[in-house]
């Protein structure tokens, strides 16, 4: 990320407290008036603060009408609402950060009971604007109903985060515990980001009212609805290989195994329709399937904790650290072992036969499982190399 040297019309206070960022985007028509609120809470708080405009390439004079209303400003290079809150909080000056869009919508004029929260030991104070009160015309419908409810409750689902506004813009922070994030996204997701490495990496996070109002600008805002709500779901889902890769494969496997187990001694009737091999084939398929994802849901999470997206876990450690690839192989060597007894049966079956044509029922109810079980010990050999490949990994060996 490249910033150029800050900018100010005045000094910065020496200790400072405080800082008030906002990330600016050809905000010129509102930038004046939110730096004069947050001004105006912080001599109301009586604490030494700074107000830091992080300026992400703007070209209608914002950078001038900051620096004339008595901000710090700092030229972000990398574009992006993530890139320009990244730079602004590694430039801040403050202890603490209080964050916001520079379009007047938010209440930088109250922000006592966000540095109250602060000041009591909580890291990550959220701003929840259904409990504080959405003027009418401040948040879209989309937004208000849908959007923002459902990604809140995936939020809370899959992170554990109890969080009821989970994209709320007004927030702060101890600075020096959101830097040791190493918060990487440069969109929209930032918001997501901060708030589940926050709670992954146990913060002390709560939640204030605050209030929405209309915005006062005089275009269309940043914010695209569908494009941006992807990419913070894209986003969650890739921080959860549970819910992304686990839940769904210990599902499908544990269907497809409890099917398959089911339809092997032979052709089962229910409600007058009969299950036979073709329902063993798919529930067979299905327990590959759920195999699979699950494969890959402990992968996916070992090698996050590997490369730092992801803070380890109890599991993770002992995978990377005490798994052994002599177990796994002898695991999957059993499996593949298996499958070839399934295979040398219906070969000798077929042998007695004489070569002649088989019955599918009959020995399909062997030629299944073995292809199953064949293609299972592969894929935990298979994951059996790669999570030693794992454990070679200088992050792995420093954690």
């Amino acid at each position: 990320m490249t910033v150029s040297q800050s900018l100010s019309s005045s000094p910065i206070p020496s200790s400072c407290e405080l800082t008030i960022l906002m990330p600016c985007l050809n905000e010129a028509s509102t930038l004046a008036v939110c730096i004069a609120k947050a001004k105006g809470s912080i001599d109301a708080l009586g604490v030494k603060a700074e107000v830091l405009i992080a300026d992400n390439g703007s070209n209608d004079g914002s950078q001038a009408i900051a620096l004339a209303a008595g901000a710090r400003v700092i030229a972000v290079a990398e574009r992006g609402y993530g890139a320009a809150l990244r730079a602004g909080i590694e430039a801040a000056q403050g202890r603490y950060v209080i964050m916001g869009d520079a379009d007047d919508s938010y209440a930088f004029d109250v922000i006592g009971h966000f540095y109250q929260a602060l000041q009591a030991g909580h890291q990550l104070v959220m701003g929840n604007r259904f409990r504080g009160g959405i003027a009418p015309g401040a948040m879209p419908a989309l937004h208000r109903y849908l959007g923002n409810p459902v990604l809140s409750f995936i939020g809370r689902l899959f992170f554990r985060i109890p969080v009821g506004d989970f994209h709320c813009g007004l927030r702060g922070f101890d600075r020096q515990a959101i830097l040791d994030l190493g918060l990487q996204t440069t969109g929209m997701e930032f918001a997501s980001e901060m708030i589940i490495k926050a709670a992954m990496a146990g913060l002390r996070i709560c939640e204030v009212p605050t209030t929405l109002k209309p915005d006062g600008r005089d275009r269309p805002p940043h914010l695209r609805s569908w494009r941006d709500g992807w990419r913070h779901l894209r986003f969650m889902l890739l921080l959860s290989p549970r819910w992304l890769f686990m839940y769904p494969g210990l599902a499908l496997f544990s269907l497809g195994l409890g099917g398959s187990l089911w339809l092997l001694p032979g052709l089962r009737i229910v409600g007058g329709v009969g299950l036979d091999i073709h329902t063993l084939l798919y529930a067979s398929a299905a327990s590959i399937v759920g195999l699979q994802l699950m494969l890959f849901g402990v992968m996916a999470r070992c090698t996050g904790s590997c490369l730092g997206i992801l803070p380890p876990t109890s599991l993770t450690r002992w995978l990377l650290n005490r798994f052994r690839l002599e177990a796994g192989l002898l695991v999957a060597l059993a499996l593949i072992m298996t499958s070839l007894v399934f295979v040398w049966q219906t070969f000798v079956g077929w042998e007695h036969g004489g070569f002649s044509a088989l019955s599918p029922s009959d020995t399909m109810r062997r030629a299944i499982p073995a292809a199953a079980l064949g293609i299972a010990g592969v894929e935990l050999l298979a994951a059996s190399f790669w999570m030693t490949f794992l454990q070679f990994a200088p992050m792995n060996r420093a954690d």
